[in-house]
């Protein structure tokens, strides 16, 4: 799971004080004398737990002679406010996976790739910060699709997914009429960013899709979230919660727990990642699940995608050759990235790399509604994913996902949540 800005976290590591974790790039603490020693932090979920993080670091560690791997696992989805946490304590890791460059790159914390670098890579300039790549632009993901019930559609009288906005309102009214939730959402405690996936889909239907580089106006000034455009997704986004559409009991969930919500029936659709296509195929519902792109007024396509995710390598790191070495080892490695297709639902983009066939019936169709949008020229960014210079200011992305809570809980309406925004962006703005 690509997971982006996320709220920060308060400077608490204690976990990791007392010699718990070395300086980055140390050359101690490794038990074997003459290894260079660097630090990696990871992220686990249930798609891609320990294991595959210690089997695609060992294959890559091998590939760089002398270097010795250390493991560091954030303590939740938002990796990036986790390395925020380290940076501020002195122990930014060397390679980082994950984690959106934006703040760091501009404060030279990253190192950039150089175009020969970035040359295995379908899309070598991915989401660039003044020019420069960060961020190994190895995965592209659809952020989010539409994951539904077959069988809660069926009951419902609902006899195929819905095409157009419209279409989407009635079938939520049919699903609410027969006490069906008509939308399973996340957003509890740690991993905040699930509460905001609608939001997403809404402003790329609605904004994106008009203008694309939205966002690079607003930077530039031009544009204002308080703007017509932008604050009619917003309201749409606002009358799902308030027509009773969206499962509040999902601000109390944490990640794992909304997709177990999902697959246990808990309601008819699921908005999120390309990422569960394979926790669905695994799971005894695969041939009742289905999914569609979140759907314009018109019925024309615009599924919102992110490519990115990969490796980014400290700049002060004391052994930046190796940390860049194995970054780029572990990003071209046909095992790991087949276990993370298999595992997370993945859709490359390296040159060259075919996944594997034996892929479920869901990660399937999940490339299909990616690829149809890609040929008839349906895709746009995805908004609060980005991590380029088409991005939120750095600190707006954790703040939006506040206000996407306080949008399903009732607590702020349309020109409330945008005017937010804006004064939040006044506020972060510091050119």
């Amino acid at each position: 799971m690509n997971r982006l800005a996320r709220a920060s976290f308060p400077v608490l590591v204690a976990a990791l004080t007392a010699g718990a974790c070395s300086p980055a790039g140390t050359d101690t603490g490794s038990g074997e004398s003459g290894k260079k020693e660097i630090t990696f932090l990871t992220f686990e979920t249930p798609n891609l737990d320990a294991s595959y993080w210690d089997a695609a670091i060992a294959r890559a560690e091998k590939k760089v002679p002398g270097l010795k791997v250390k493991k560091l696992v954030a303590p939740s989805i938002d990796r990036t406010g986790y390395a925020k946490q380290l940076l501020a304590s002195g122990q930014f890791p060397d390679v980082l996976v994950s984690v959106s460059p934006v703040g760091f790159g501009e404060a030279g914390e990253m190192a950039a790739w150089t175009d020969q670098e970035l040359e295995p890579f379908i899309f070598p300039k991915s989401n660039p910060i003044g020019g420069k790549i960060y961020q190994l632009p190895y995965n592209t993901q659809p952020i989010p699709l539409v994951y539904y019930s077959k069988k809660l559609f069926a009951k419902a009288g609902i006899t195929a997914p819905p095409k157009t906005y419209q279409e989407l309102l009635d079938a939520s009214e049919k699903l609410k009429a027969r006490n069906i939730n008509p939308f399973v959402v996340g957003g509890g405690g740690k991993d905040a960013v699930a509460s905001s996936y609608l939001w997403t889909a809404l402003v790329g239907t609605d904004v994106y899709r008009k203008t694309p580089d939205w966002m690079a106006q607003r930077r530039a000034g031009k544009v204002s979230f308080n703007d017509a455009d932008f604050k009619g997704a917003t309201d749409k986004f606002v009358q799902l919660a308030k027509k009773g559409y969206i499962d509040k009991a999902g601000l109390s969930r944490d990640y794992a727990n909304t997709e177990k919500a999902f697959l246990a029936g808990k309601g008819a659709m699921y908005p999120m990642g390309s990422w569960f296509a394979t926790a669905g195929d695994r799971s005894p519902m695969k041939d009742d699940i289905g999914v569609f792109a979140f759907p314009t007024d018109d019925g024309s396509p615009a599924v919102p995608s992110y490519t990115g995710g990969g490796m980014s390598v400290s700049a002060k790191s004391k052994h930046l050759k190796e940390a860049k070495e194995f970054a780029l080892a572990f990003q071209q490695d046909k095992a790991t990235l087949d276990a993370v297709v298999k595992g997370d639902g993945a859709i490359i983009a390296m040159k060259g790399y075919t996944p594997p066939t034996a892929m479920g019936p869901i990660y399937g169709a999940t490339v299909k509604v990616y690829e149809d949008a890609v040929k008839n020229g349906g895709i746009v960014n995805s908004f609060l994913v980005e991590t380029g210079d088409d991005s939120l200011l750095p600190g707006l992305v954790e703040k939006s996902y506040a206000l996407a809570q306080d949008i399903i809980a009732g607590r702020k309406n349309a020109d409330q949540a945008t005017r937010t925004l804006d004064e939040d962006w006044a506020k972060a703005d510091t050119k």
